[in-house]
């Protein structure tokens, strides 16, 4: 092995680890993570900061640990499979089409649509104007999966730093602009800042995006050198710290500036979103000129993540179920789904979305955190990581369909009233004490089975 051979140990220098530290923070920042962070400094106002703590939890800590630990695990495959090998096909397809066509895909067109196009389109025939946007933005995005190695690269070089001086002018420009004071906090932040603000890191995705993120930045270390399993581990989570620090300060920035926004104009946080946030503040500030040139960069960025995102998805699935389709009828099924969820308009998909994640996050929280202590403990009583994982799943799984239905203007009561007889539960914390019932579970399971093997 290579760590037996000291000639094989290498580091980044400083430059490379910049350069891996911008490559991880361009494959998280898209749209979700500009539009989610000024919605809660709009709704949050005087509590934004309590409100941005939350968010910087789930929306940084949790996909920066996630990275991590799939790197230590050699992959997202081997570490759900320390469940169990049919578990790790379910959940790696769930959240494949929830980072892909049913969600994240979807999101890409509906948030440029939003930013670029409704500030200047008026109300007049909406509909129409966002089925034709949408075919030629998926039209395109379709030809783009086709050949993503050719465009992704160039894109991702430049929008990376464009979207980061875009955000920096912003905040600047909110920092010497004379606004009112801070706004109540009202809507969903009205009260529970802070755990608020944790349920919408749930949004940007990260979390599931990031476990697949791990290996691919472990790969891209060992190809600049670092080969030795001990060095790479240590690089990626340098990488992934670094990330860390500027995806916190990023969105402490687009907080700040959803909280001015909402200090000049109130949202409904029912139908409004983060981009009406931006759109609102950059008419403001700099007019007309200035809304069109973030529409722009929404466009782009938007454009560069869903293309990513189609071959992410009709990779995989091509991977797994390659006699079904190929690579190009995966690509064409899931630009056809991504279309018409993108067409009921941003607002409904974030509604929808918002149970799924309720439902899978947990999951994948409870899977992190097992791995963590993996080396020290976890290893040693493997049937935790099965009777955790279902202990979890039962209940995030079941607040995921009550709050689904709920969504669509139904009711299942009885669902609703067992959920809520756990504790937490009203914080969207319902998951905790399943999951620690079936740690203790899976140790007591695992020692009886060392015990009957010997």
């Amino acid at each position: 092995m290579g760590k037996l051979n000291p000639h094989s140990h290498k580091r980044l220098d400083t430059r490379q680890r910049i350069i891996v530290g911008i490559t991880f923070f361009s494959m998280f920042f898209g749209a979700g993570n500009l539009i989610f962070p000024p919605y809660l400094g709009a709704l949050a106002g005087n509590r934004t900061l309590v409100g941005m703590v939350g968010f910087v939890v789930s929306a940084v800590g949790l996909p920066i640990l996630g990275v991590i630990v799939v790197a230590q695990a050699g992959g997202f495959g081997n570490l759900s499979a320390r469940v169990s090998k049919r578990f790790a096909l379910v959940l790696g397809v769930a959240i494949m089409l929830t980072i892909g066509p049913l969600f994240a895909i979807p999101r890409t067109a509906s948030t440029s649509f939003e930013m670029a196009v409704v500030p200047f389109a008026g109300q007049q025939n909406l509909w129409l104007v966002r089925l034709l946007y949408s075919l030629v933005f998926f039209g395109l995005a379709f030809l783009v999966a086709q050949h993503p190695d050719k465009l992704s690269q160039v894109l991702g070089k430049v929008m990376g730093p464009l979207l980061l001086v875009m955000i920096v002018v912003l905040f600047a420009a909110c920092l010497f602009a004379k606004h009112p004071g801070f706004a109540n906090p009202q809507g969903s932040y009205a009260h529970h800042q802070l755990m608020q603000g944790f349920i919408d890191g749930y949004q940007t995705m990260d979390l599931l995006a990031g476990l697949y993120f791990g290996i691919v930045i472990s790969a891209n270390i060992s190809s600049m050198g670092v080969e030795d399993e001990h060095d790479n581990r240590a690089e990626t989570g340098i990488g992934g710290i670094f990330t860390g620090i500027m995806l916190a300060i990023i969105y402490a920035m687009l907080g700040f500036v959803g909280a001015v926004s909402g200090s000049y104009q109130a949202i409904d946080g029912a139908t409004d979103t983060g981009a009406t946030v931006l759109t609102n503040l950059t008419d403001r500030l700099f007019g007309h000129v200035g809304t069109m040139f973030v529409g722009l960069i929404f466009i782009v960025a938007c454009f560069n993540v869903c293309s990513g995102l189609l071959s992410t998805c009709s990779s995989y699935f091509h991977k797994q179920f390659g006699t079904v389709l190929g690579y190009r009828g995966w690509t064409i099924v899931f630009t056809l789904i991504a279309l018409v969820i993108a067409n009921i308009g941003l607002s409904a998909i974030i509604k929808l979305s918002v149970p799924v994640l309720e439902a899978l996050y947990p999951i994948a929280i409870v899977l992190v955190l097992l791995s963590l202590l993996h080396g020290v403990f976890t290893r040693h009583f493997p049937a935790v990581y099965f009777w955790t994982v279902l202990f979890t799943a039962i209940d995030s799984v079941a607040n995921g369909i009550a709050n689904l239905v709920a969504a669509f203007g139904g009711r299942l009561v009885w669902l609703e009233t067992a959920c809520n007889w756990l504790p937490l539960n009203s914080v969207a914390l319902g998951w905790v004490v399943p999951a620690l019932a079936g740690f203790v579970v899976g140790i007591i399971v695992s020692i009886a089975e060392r015990m009957h093997t010997h």
